[in-house]
């Protein structure tokens, strides 16, 4: 059984990964950067979930998660989204809120317990942020959607998730009374900046920069 250490890394590489499908693989480098430790930490983690078979290391070309590896990050990725439904729909929480509480929650070692969190959840498919809930056999079910930044003058979306999930740029979110579900008209794109005017939910208008209309994804 992976350490919480050990998962936390092969969540790391499987988002890295999955961030750049067409890359041969994910640099020592970019784990480092996305853990915020030393690449000669890294190197040493690597080789030690190389030994348990959970990931493959080809020279050069960076490292690739086993199917066991694949496996368990998964399984980390489903606890900790599931949990953050939990946090969010039962204990009050807000969605800039959960995820460091999720952080901790995520490895529990009980498969019952999931499984009977997820049923008294109502079998979920995404969490607060959008993001898809994997199923207890490691499927992930994607949801068509495109970035607000690709929508036309006068195209309607309606918000499905975030890109960004740092707590500030969800606090923004809220305080402009952008969450997921919102009703999106493009009513302009100014040409001077590529920010956006929108009508939200047929009430309001709303102006938000171009770097918020590529971290949220909306479908038709």
């Amino acid at each position: 059984m992976p350490s919480h250490t050990e998962e936390n890394y092969l969540k790391a590489i499987y988002k890295l990964a999955d961030a750049e499908p067409d890359a041969p693989g994910v640099s020592t480098n970019r784990i480092a950067a996305a853990l915020e430790t030393r690449p000669a930490s890294v190197t040493d983690m690597l080789r030690r979930l190389a030994d348990k078979g959970l990931l493959a290391y080809e020279k050069y070309r960076g490292v690739n998660l086993t199917e066991d590896g694949r496996r368990c990050a998964l399984l980390t990725i489903r606890k900790h989204r599931l949990w953050e439904v939990f946090l969010v729909k039962e204990l009050g929480f807000d969605w800039d809120e959960v995820h460091e509480v999720a952080e901790e929650l995520e490895h529990v070692q009980s498969p019952l317990l999931m499984r009977r969190l997820d049923a008294f959840l109502g079998f979920p498919v995404s969490d607060p942020h959008g993001d898809p809930i994997p199923g207890e056999d490691g499927s992930v079910q994607r949801a068509a959607h495109r970035l607000l930044a690709e929508l036309a003058i006068g195209e309607l979306g309606t918000v499905a998730a975030v890109k960004n999930t740092q707590p500030a740029f969800l606090q923004y979110l809220s305080k402009v009374g952008l969450q997921l579900g919102s009703q999106l008209e493009v009513l302009d794109k100014v040409a001077f900046d590529n920010s956006f005017e929108l009508r939200v939910n047929q009430e309001r208008t709303v102006l938000i920069s171009a770097e918020v209309s590529r971290n949220l994804f909306v479908t038709a």
